[in-house]
């Protein structure tokens, strides 16, 4: 029974709330790496890597650019683990959360570059939020935004697919993949959306974290409804 409950509350949403959530993530890091500054958003290695350089040739003009959106980061993660303890009530936490990264990237796309600092701290706030909702796709840890995990795990179950032959192996590879294609679609399209609406084209981002709002709505209701027939003696 508990068995049964589980895979009810695993529904074909979960895969396109990951799909609309990694193209977020692809955005935001083009979005803040290209249109504020060279600084990443979500890819806080490469952040730290660049502090590491700035600090080793004394520029210490450039340290406030890349240790304030580590700091955002880490603060994002702590507010949605936050709001998961103590939001759950009406909505989801996760929803909230989103909520919060719609109102956070919508507040970014009115700064000027001469706040680039400020918005690229939030925009790291927003994706550590996001990074600390969404761990597991169908059960499997994940990410919506980065990469390397994701590869990993895919290549991980492709070559074990390759050597055991298993197709559930193969699912998985293909469904990490995927999500990183999107996330390499969503830097795509951010680029674009840079050319054409310049600094509001962050504002995309609130669109697709919109989606993903609503797609869990519907998700919520169908795990209810799914629970539900799980439970009901006629069923069985």
């Amino acid at each position: 029974m508990e068995l049964l409950r589980k895979r009810a509350s695993q529904t074909s949403e979960s895969v396109w709330l990951a799909l609309v959530l990694a193209c977020s993530g692809g955005l935001m890091d083009a979005y803040s790496f290209l249109g504020r500054g060279k600084v990443f958003a979500n890819a806080q290695t490469g952040n730290l890597l660049l502090l590491g350089v700035n600090i080793s040739e004394g520029n210490w003009g450039n340290v406030s650019h890349y240790l304030f959106p580590v700091i955002g980061f880490a603060l994002g993660c702590a507010l949605a683990h936050e709001i998961k303890l103590h939001l759950s009530h009406g909505m989801h936490w996760r929803q909230y959360v989103v909520a919060c990264e719609v109102v956070l990237l919508g507040v970014v796309a009115f700064m000027p570059a001469a706040s680039n600092l400020v918005a690229n701290s939030l925009t790291s706030l927003a994706c550590g939020m996001q990074v600390q909702a969404f761990r597991k796709l169908h059960g499997r840890p994940f990410a919506t935004t980065m990469c390397i995990g994701n590869l990993r795990s895919g290549t991980q179950a492709l070559v074990s697919y390759i050597h055991g032959g298993v197709r559930r192996d193969l699912r998985t590879a293909f469904l990490y993949y995927v999500v990183i294609v999107t996330f390499v679609l969503g830097a795509i399209l951010g680029n674009f959306l840079l050319s054409a609406f310049a600094l509001r084209a962050i504002l995309a981002s609130c669109v697709l974290l919109l989606i993903a709002f609503a797609l869990m709505f519907e998700d919520r209701e169908k795990r209810q409804l799914l629970a539900g027939q799980v439970d009901s003696p006629s069923r069985g």
